[in-house]
């Protein structure tokens, strides 16, 4: 084998089946999509193309690469220090919940914009409405308390034809309501998707930082910088942990508004605290959905308040 070529990744078995980004990153379409890439990437002590993640003009023109390439963003832009997250594994969240959906329709997957997504905290990166109306042309709600961040979002939008009348944004300006305020009494939404603050401050969110990079060998000052983040998009009083049981406090109070309710969890220690409140709060089923992602394992938790027959009468009512 001639080792001065660059070897091909191999499949990540562990995204969902249909996920584009199983068999890694190929730099050479990448950089065609966007070639500000190029000058980011080089081959590593393995013989592979990559980039160097803990550069944070690398990371976003990745993404700009990989939203153009397999979602048809034409264009992708945000604010300096904003969260730019790793899109393989916001396209599994979005698949993963696609399948929810999928169990309720009887097995077939829903490609329709009479889907509506609610997306807490969308932040200024605007991913998870433009994957999920790119792959199954649903329509978003996106709501977030940061100003800045709508505004970001609304930009992004602004640059891809045809998105303006399928992704809309909300200001939530109760900063510590989740969807008091975000959901009128008119609103029907079939999911609801969140990635929560994880930490419950910021030297909370550097430790973490500093001790994943010394297990990736990346030995430099901690920094957030790579990823970007706000305090609102990394850390809230109380963490993932408070601000789950208010999500599920809250979504008790539009039960009927909402077929699924999801949120990302990224601490296992998370998990009897969420169970807990929805056990209070009489969520009829919860299921819980593992996602890997190189290192980390994280989950989904979904809800509902909605009886197996209430789930029928939704399906006949809106998606017929």
């Amino acid at each position: 084998m001639n080792t001065d070529q660059p070897q091909k990744p191999a499949e990540k078995e562990n995204m969902h089946p249909r996920n584009s980004h199983r068999g890694g990153y190929d730099f050479k379409l990448l950089c065609k999509a966007n070639p500000e890439l190029t000058d980011f990437v080089g081959v590593n002590k393995h013989q592979v193309e990559t980039i160097d993640f803990s550069n944070p003009e690398a990371v976003k023109a990745l993404n700009k690469a990989l939203l153009k390439h397999y979602y048809g963003v034409d264009g992708w832009n945000i604010p300096e220090g904003y969260l730019c997250p790793p899109i393989p594994g916001r396209a599994d969240y979005v698949h993963y919940v696609a399948d929810l959906l999928k169990e309720v329709n009887g097995t077939k997957i829903i490609n329709a914009n009479k889907i509506n997504v609610l997306d807490i905290g969308m932040g200024a990166n605007c991913v998870y409405p433009l994957i999920g109306n790119a792959v199954y042309k649903w329509q978003f709600t996106g709501t977030d308390i940061d100003p800045v961040a709508i505004r970001s979002a609304k930009d992004i939008i602004g640059l891809n034809k045809g998105l303006q009348n399928q992704i809309s944004f909300r200001l939530q300006t109760g900063k510590d309501n989740v969807f008091v305020g975000a959901i009128k009494p008119d609103d029907r939404f079939d999911l609801t998707m969140c990635n929560p603050p994880f930490h419950g401050s910021f030297k909370e969110a550097q430790d973490v930082t500093a001790t994943k990079w010394k297990k990736l060998g990346v030995m430099k000052k901690p920094t957030l910088l790579n990823f970007g983040g706000q305090k609102n998009e990394l850390w809230c009083n109380g963490g993932e942990v408070g601000f789950i049981r208010r999500m599920v406090a809250e979504s008790a109070q539009f039960a009927k508004q909402c077929l699924w309710f999801t949120t990302l969890v990224s601490k296992k220690d998370t998990l009897p605290a969420a169970y807990n409140a929805l056990k209070w709060n009489k969520a009829l089923d919860v299921k819980t959905i593992s996602m890997a992602h190189g290192q980390k394992t994280t989950r989904i938790i979904a809800w509902t308040f909605l009886t197996p027959q209430e789930q029928t009468d939704w399906k006949n009512k809106y998606w017929k």
